[in-house]
C-alpha cells in the first residue's frame, strides 16, 4: 500500500522546521550543497515521491507529491527546487528507463543515495529548446558518443547522474532528439566555474561540458524522437513544482510580516492594528490562497490534454504573486525588512529566481496566448445590430 500523502507532508514539514530553517543561512555562507541534509530528506522518503514502490519509491501521484515542495519552500525555495528536479528525473528513470538502467539506478535514486538532475538548456538557447547543438553519434556497438555543452545545470558536480537531452543528427527540428542519463564519473564530462548567485549559494549551478562522452545504450531514457516531448512533460511538472514551492515562500514571508507587525508597538497599538497593514497583508493572504488552488489544480491536470496549459497558468501567476508577496511583506517591516536576520531579502531574490527557472513567466504567457488564439477560432463572430456604429 502506498504511503499516505498526510504522512509525507508531515515529514516534509518536520524536515523544513528542523533542518532547513535553522541552517539555510549557514548553507549559503559555506556555498556548499548540504548533502547531509538531503540525505535526511531521503530517509524521510522525499527523494522518490512519484516512483513505484517496487523500486523503493513512495508511489504518490503527481497531484499529491507536488504538495511536498510547498512545505519545503517555507524553508528555502532553491532547496525545494533542487529536490523537485531530482524527483522528476527519478520519475523518468523509473518510468521510462531500460530494465538495465532501472536495475542499476532506480533504488539508488529513490533512496537518495544518488542524486540526479536534468540538463536541457544550452548556452545559446534558453526558451528555444529546439535550437540545440549537443550531438550524439550512435556507434556500431550501440553506445552513444556525445559532444556539446549545457547551461544552468543545477547540482552541477554534486548530482551523481544527469538526464541530458541531445540531438542525434544535424537535421532541423526535434524529431531526432533523445534523452540519455550520463553518470558524473563518465570520462569527458566536466563542469565550468560555478555561477555566482545572490541568495542560493549552496545550490551549485554551472555549465556542463561533454567532450567525446561515451554512454551505454542501457542509459537511454527516451529514445530518438521522444526527447523533446518527454522534456516538455518534465518541464510542466517542474513548473507546477515551482508554483508549489512559491506558496511556501509566500507563507514564510507572510508569517514573518505577521509576527513582526503583531509585536511592533506604535500609535498606541501595534502595526497590525492599522487598517493599511491589514489590507496589505490581506492581499498577500488572498494571493496565497488563490495560488494554492491554482497549483493543485495544475498538478492534478498533469498528464492530461490540459496539463501544459494549466502548468503555464500556475507558472505565470504564482511566482509573480510570490515576488509581490515578498516585496509587500518587506515593506510591512519597514527598515527592519532590509536587515539580513529577518530573511526578507533572501525571499525576494528567491522569488525572482523562481519566476525565471524552467520557463520564464513570459514564456508561460506565450503558451496561454496560443491557447486563447486557438479558442478564438472556435467562437462565432459577434453579431452587431444594424445601425450600431453607423454615422
Amino acid at each position: 500500500m502506498s504511503v499516505s500523502i498526510t504522512s509525507i507532508l508531515k515529514a516534509a514539514r518536520t524536515h523544513c522546521e528542523e533542518e532547513i530553517m535553522p541552517n539555510v543561512d549557514a548553507w549559503n555562507a559555506s556555498g556548499v550543497w548540504p548533502r547531509a541534509s538531503s540525505d535526511k530528506a531521503a530517509a524521510l522518503g522525499l527523494t522518490g515521491l512519484y516512483a513505484p514502490e517496487e523500486f523503493g519509491g513512495q508511489g504518490l501521484s503527481l497531484g499529491d507529491g507536488i504538495q511536498v515542495y510547498e512545505e519545503l519552500g517555507r524553508g528555502d525555495g532553491a532547496y525545494a527546487f533542487a529536490l523537485s528536479m531530482h524527483n522528476i528525473c527519478t520519475y523518468a528513470g523509473c518510468g521510462f528507463g531500460t530494465e538495465a538502467f532501472k536495475a542499476e539506478w532506480a533504488r539508488e535514486l529513490t533512496s537518495g543515495r544518488k542524486l540526479a538532475n536534468f540538463a536541457l538548456t544550452e548556452p545559446q538557447s534558453g526558451s528555444d529548446a529546439s535550437n540545440m547543438y549537443s550531438r550524439a553519434v550512435i556507434n556500431a556497438d550501440g553506445t552513444w558518443t556525445i559532444n556539446g555543452a549545457k547551461a544552468w545545470v543545477s547540482l552541477a558536480g554534486e548530482a551523481d547522474i544527469y538526464f541530458t537531452v541531445v540531438k542525434t543528427s544535424d537535421a532541423p527540428g526535434h524529431k531526432d532528439m533523445a534523452m540519455i542519463a550520463i553518470p558524473k564519473d563518465t570520462p569527458g564530462l566536466s563542469f565550468g566555474p560555478r555561477y555566482e548567485t545572490p541568495s542560493y549559494n549552496f545550490l551549485p549551478m554551472s555549465e556542463m561540458y561533454l567532450d567525446n562522452v561515451v554512454v551505454s545504450a542501457k542509459n537511454i531514457i527516451l529514445p530518438v524522437g521522444q526527447g523533446l516531448q518527454g522534456s516538455l512533460m518534465a518541464i510542466d511538472i517542474a513548473r507546477v513544482s515551482i508554483a508549489s514551492g512559491c506558496c511556501g515562500l509566500m507563507q514564510a514571508a507572510l508569517d514573518t510580516a505577521l509576527a513582526y507587525s503583531h509585536n511592533r508597538k506604535m500609535f498606541k497599538g501595534t502595526n497590525l492594528d492599522l487598517d493599511g497593514i491589514q489590507w496589505m497583508l490581506g492581499e498577500v493572504a488572498t494571493d496565497l490562497e488563490a495560488s494554492r488552488l491554482l497549483y493543485k489544480a495544475a498538478a492534478n491536470a498533469l498528464g492530461t490534454d490540459q496539463g501544459p496549459l494549466m502548468a503555464a497558468h500556475a507558472k505565470r501567476f504564482v511566482p509573480d504573486a510570490a515576488v509581490k508577496a515578498a516585496n509587500t511583506c518587506t515593506q510591512v517591516l519597514g527598515g527592519m525588512g532590509l536587515l539580513k536576520p529577518y530573511g526578507m531579502d533572501r525571499l525576494s531574490r528567491l522569488s525572482q529566481m523562481l519566476r525565471i527557472v524552467d520557463g520564464t513567466t513570459e514564456i508561460s504567457r506565450v503558451v496561454i496566448g496560443r491557447s486563447l488564439k486557438a479558442r478564438a477560432k472556435t467562437l462565432p463572430v459577434p453579431v452587431i445590430p444594424k445601425g450600431y456604429g453607423e454615422a
